[in-house]
């Protein structure tokens, strides 16, 4: 529940905003979470959309108009996986709760957005096919998009943080597994064969991957802010702060690749006049493409040439990840027989839980930063799918409840992402309903059938997502995410082009072949409002399947991830015997790898989650 004070900041924040829009001669502004790359988590500097509503997901927009004839004017939108965050976030007096894609900012400007209007929006902050939309959107009002020259929540931001000045970081090869001259002579060959000459480098992870640098500038991802353009002959310019730059960078990147201050960028932009650019329409933001059109270069729409090879691990990276998960599942056994201890006696909340988890991962020394903030919910703080635990919302892990956290890595040589649900025991012992059981066992099941798919070479996650979901649907139930994301080594733990999700509303990266090299996760979930949530969370690489007969290439799931699943949440007699030959192999598996990395109580409990389901046969 949002306090008095809350709700005064949100209100005159949105004043204060207003009053800059009548300065600036804007009848309204679109304000989204972004940065100029696109990026899915951001840096404090760009975090306009939390500083001004208060709404701390990881995707959302606002719109504010300057002076509404009626209604709030204003609006907040979110998906599916926000319903219920926003609301405990965003004062429901000031903003509407929009839901998307059944609506969306543009579709919502055109109802609402006074006759004659001028809509601002930072060319820097939203894609070139967004302005298109909004300006078709206006144009039937006699309307306008406006690019503004300073954005307004700026303006009013008197606080706001400066961009990270941290210096940007070298990649080993003994990490990355193939040297930045290498990654950028096959960009150039994808050129070449398209018969272009430069191709704009924009999203973060993408500079990183093809120049093999990391940074510290966004929380959780080992990102620098940068920009890169890639050239047909191979050589490359980065564009990146001074301050960021040093001898060790410069000695890395070599010859080949020139280095500028990140300010030149645009008027780099400005000199590929008569130039063939290739532009990622969905990882390039307007004010690249406006740019380009002002300079007279021809521009190419087509995905960033680093994504597909990005997507697509090599052999170290593949050894990478399987090191990462071994040593990361070794802390999720410490924490997960930690709060079997603890969480028992009620004296465990939420927030303690996920600083606890941290610090376990620290003590390998190998964590470089948690991957993303940890999903830490009690009971019906875990129905909120991409809950974040405040001061506010923390709740105590309740015995005789469920608890669910989502939580990953990142280290030199992987990124993880794990969720386990776990039964919160009461002193002397309780069991969960009939109903969590049921729920819990209807999503592993989905998870193993995921885990076991084998399908031809071709396959797209689109087409893999039913089989996750099946068994919910069996029962009239559904969850509102997608099953699988990709991960990036020692990157952004959501990476495309791959997904796994239902191939309808425009997701993107549904229709994308999944090729063996790729990693995604494998999440399917339930959640129920008010009582509890659950997900089953581990990571998989898609990998080669020979198969004796096979008329065609065939691929399969190798599972990475290692900890053992919650058996006190699990019906055994809903599982088939090949579900239960999966569960028991995979417990075997953690149990060989993690349990020489413990020693004591820690060891002695992990291998007792890891005996045979048999053992539960009855319940």
């Amino acid at each position: 529940m949002l306090m008095q004070a809350q709700r005064e900041t949100a209100s005159g924040r949105l004043a204060a905003l207003r009053e800059e829009l009548r300065r600036q001669k804007l009848d309204g502004f679109i304000i989204p979470i972004s940065d100029e790359h696109m990026s899915e988590y951001v840096g404090a500097y760009a975090q306009r959309l939390e500083w001004l509503t208060a709404f701390g997901g990881s995707a959302g927009t606002a719109v504010v108009l300057t002076d509404p004839a009626q209604g709030k004017g204003a609006a907040v939108f979110i998906d599916g996986r926000y319903t219920l965050q926003v609301r405990d976030q965003v004062p429901g007096e000031l903003y509407d709760y929009v839901g998307v894609p059944a609506s969306s900012p543009v579709k919502w400007l055109h109802d609402n957005a006074p006759q004659g209007a001028r809509i601002g929006y930072d060319a820097w902050l939203h894609t070139a096919s967004f302005v298109r939309q909004l300006e078709l959107a206006l144009a039937g009002k006699d309307a306008h998009a406006v690019a503004v020259e300073r954005n307004p929540v700026d303006a009013v931001w008197t606080d706001q943080p400066a961009m990270s000045d941290a210096k940007v970081a070298v990649h080993s090869a003994q990490y990355a597994g193939e040297d930045s001259a290498a990654k950028r002579a096959r960009v150039a060959d994808e050129l070449v064969a398209a018969g272009e000459d430069t191709a704009v480098i924009s999203a973060l992870d993408s500079v990183a991957w093809l120049l093999n640098i990391r940074g510290s500038d966004v929380a959780n991802s080992p990102l620098a802010l940068s920009f890169a353009l890639a050239h047909a002959d191979g050589t490359a310019d980065l564009f990146v702060a001074k301050a960021k730059q040093s001898p060790e960078l410069i000695h890395h990147l070599g010859n080949a690749v020139r280095v500028h201050d990140r300010d030149a960028f645009a008027g780099a932009l400005g000199a590929l006049a008569g130039k063939k650019v290739r532009v990622d329409p969905e990882r390039s933001v307007a004010a690249i493409t406006q740019a380009l059109e002002q300079a007279g270069a021809t521009i190419v729409t087509a995905t960033d040439p680093t994504v597909l090879p990005k997507a697509i691990k090599n052999v170290v990276e593949q050894a990478g990840h399987r090191a990462a998960q071994a040593r990361d599942g070794a802390a999720i056994v410490r924490f997960l027989h930690w709060l079997s201890v603890e969480a028992p006696v009620g004296g465990v909340d939420e927030l303690a839980a996920a600083a606890k988890l941290r610090a376990l991962r620290e003590e390998s020394g190998a964590l470089k930063d948690i991957s993303f903030d940890t999903i830490s919910g009690a009971g019906p703080n875990g129905a909120v799918v991409h809950y974040r635990v405040t001061p506010e919302t923390n709740r105590t892990l309740e015995p005789g409840s469920i608890y669910l956290v989502d939580s990953g890595g990142q280290y030199l040589d992987g990124t993880t992402d794990i969720t386990r649900t776990v039964w919160i025991d009461e002193p002397h012992g309780s069991n969960p309903t009939a109903e969590m059981r049921d729920r819990f066992t209807r999503v592993l099941k989905g998870h193993i059938a995921l885990a076991r798919a084998v399908f031809p070479e071709g396959t797209s996650g689109g087409q893999l997502d039913v089989l996750a979901r099946q068994f919910l649907w069996d029962a009239g139930l559904d969850y509102a995410h997608g099953t699988g994301h990709g991960v990036g080594s020692y990157l952004s733990v959501h990476e495309g082009p791959q997904r796994i999700a239902k191939p309808s509303g425009g997701q993107a990266g549904t229709g994308q072949p999944l090729y063996a090299g790729m990693i995604l996760s494998n999440e399917p979930g339930y959640y129920k409002a008010g009582a509890y949530g659950i997900r089953i969370e581990n990571l998989v690489l898609v990998e080669e399947r020979q198969i004796e007969g096979a008329e065609g290439r065939f691929l399969g799931f190798e599972t990475l991830t290692l900890a053992p699943i919650d058996r006190r949440l699990i019906t055994p007699g809903l599982l088939t015997q090949t579900e239960r030959s999966w569960l028991d192999s995979y417990h075997a598996r953690v149990a060989e790898v993690l349990a020489p990395q413990l020693s004591g109580e820690a060891r002695d409990w992990l291998l007792t989650q890891c005996a045979p389901i048999a053992d539960l046969a009855g319940q």
